[in-house]
């Protein structure tokens, strides 16, 4: 399918339009991405449709294509916001606060509870390990999002070696892993686990103890043993 044409190019005399135009343009990514992420999570990748998305939406399937040039394209931008987002919440962590015990449990905390928000990202990046991370091989800045995840908890790690606290043997990227693996089997499991097992994993109720349990988990194992 052949592109949108680009919006008419602003003269002399329509500089005040320039501004709002960009608005425009912003706030009509902005819903398009909703909608896909939301339908991409619905139906997955190959289940979703530009169709059904521009109709869920205020703008054509030819706009869809102007601004992410196909559905492949959309899926990246959908992956990339998400990302983005965590990676975000994780940059304004306080990790130079005294106590990297406390650092490294907040850090946990706050996969926790954005797992838990975002319910549609752990669907998403389900989605995406059934085709084998092809969308995140080919975009550079999902290959580098990771780059700063990894670089808080180093930071926590090193300066809990340097106190004494946390064993020498400990690697970021497989504290990475056990938090994020704790916090996605909570979510992307919660029906299966429930149907076998009779618990809920996200039950309100629970909240606190599983949130406690993860925080108690990493602790315990940079801590080592007595």
């Amino acid at each position: 399918m052949s592109a949108a044409s680009p919006p008419p190019v602003a003269g002399p005399g329509d500089a005040a339009a320039g501004p709002a135009r960009a608005r425009d343009a912003d706030r009509t990514r902005t819903e398009i991405l909703d909608i896909a992420t939301e339908e991409f999570a619905r139906v997955g990748y190959s289940g979703a449709r530009v169709d059904d998305i521009a109709a869920r939406t205020r703008t054509t399937k030819r706009m869809i294509y102007y601004y992410f040039g196909g559905k492949q394209q959309l899926f990246t931008a959908v992956l990339e916001r998400a990302y983005a987002r965590i990676r975000e919440a994780e940059q304004e962590l306080d990790v130079d606060q005294p106590d990297p015990v406390a650092a490294i449990r907040r850090l946990a905390e706050l996969t926790f509870d954005h797992h838990e928000a975002h319910p549609e990202f752990i669907r998403l990046v389900s989605i995406e390990n059934i085709h084998e991370a092809e969308h995140i091989a080919a975009s550079e800045t999902l290959t580098q999002l990771n780059s700063p995840a990894i670089g808080v908890i180093s930071r926590i790690l090193d300066a809990g070696r340097a106190e004494g606290v946390f064993r020498a043997d400990v690697d970021a990227v497989d504290v990475h892993a056990m938090i994020s693996a704790f916090c996605f089997f909570r979510v992307a499991n919660r029906h299966t686990f429930g149907t076998l097992f009779g618990r809920d994993l996200t039950a309100e109720d629970r909240h606190e103890h599983y949130r406690t349990m993860l925080g108690d988990m990493i602790t315990a194992y940079l801590k080592g043993a007595d």
